[in-house]
């Protein structure tokens, strides 16, 4: 057994084709839980669990929308006759769209960010969380925030208001479910290099800039956000409910910093 005692565990994690959710599925694989890997790209969910299996673990690719109550539920039914019913469910499923002032977005663009962003999350939580009821063990669902939730991102309001909407869905699933035993956090990744943000990185002066803001210079990769969402899957974090944790390498907390002061000894604003 691993300190983590994840093995057996079935777990179930979304937008698990790349880079976040591809970490967390590999994580979770390596403490011996049993990972179904579900993404809206069907050759990219087959792919992650190939190579979970070739490295010795137990997975299955799934193809679904998050959006679609049918498509999740008929993925549920499958995660339950090939692995058992599901104990952890890591909701990564996440799309960025469109970048530009709330006053000018479009209604569709934004109803579909937050279609992805918060109502998928609710609807794989039924479907998966379900499960967990049913079979009386407890569990935990791990939702993948952002600090964009917690700080406004400049011309990323859609984002920034879905991430927000899923912290709340977070805290108010942890008080719903917390009497069957079944947790739910959240996490809030900061500057993080995946797929998704690699246009910005690939940019080396924008790359350094950014590795400049981050307290501990350097930015997060996918295994950074995997180990802290292992952590709060497994009974090791058995008391914590209802909690995000930002792994952003103290960016948040960097903002008085930036400040302009005149030189010399000052007292405190």
């Amino acid at each position: 057994m691993t300190w983590l005692g994840l093995e057996g565990r079935v777990c179930v994690v979304t937008g698990a084709g790349r880079g976040i959710g591809a970490g967390v599925a590999h994580e979770l694989a390596r403490h011996g839980a049993h990972v179904a890997v579900l993404d809206r790209d069907a050759a990219s969910a087959d792919a992650v669990a190939a190579e979970i299996a070739s490295a010795g673990g137990r997975s299955i690719g799934l193809a679904a929308d998050v959006t679609q109550q049918d498509a999740i539920a008929a993925a549920a039914e499958r995660v339950q006759r090939e692995l058992g019913a599901c104990h952890v469910l890591v909701n990564n499923a996440a799309l960025v769209g469109y970048a530009g002032p709330l006053m000018d977005a479009d209604l569709n663009q934004w109803n579909r960010m937050l279609d992805v962003n918060v109502t998928g999350t609710l609807i794989c939580t039924r479907a998966f969380g379900r499960q967990m009821i049913v079979a009386g063990q407890g569990g935990a669902i791990v939702n993948v925030a952002s600090i964009c939730g917690h700080l406004p991102l400049t011309h990323g309001g859609v984002y920034s208001v879905g991430k927000a909407g899923l912290l709340m869905l977070t805290r108010m699933l942890a008080l719903e479910l917390a009497e069957h035993g079944v947790r739910c956090n959240s996490v809030s990744p900061g500057l993080v290099r995946t797929p998704a943000t690699e246009a910005a990185y690939g940019d080396s002066e924008v790359a350094e800039a950014r590795r400049r803001l981050v307290p501990i210079r350097r930015i997060s990769e996918p295994e950074d956000l995997a180990t802290v969402i292992a952590f709060l899957a497994s009974d090791r974090a058995g008391y914590v409910d209802g909690q995000d944790v930002l792994v952003d390498g103290a960016l948040s907390q960097s903002l008085m910093g930036w400040v302009p002061r005149p030189p010399g000894p000052m007292r405190p604003s």
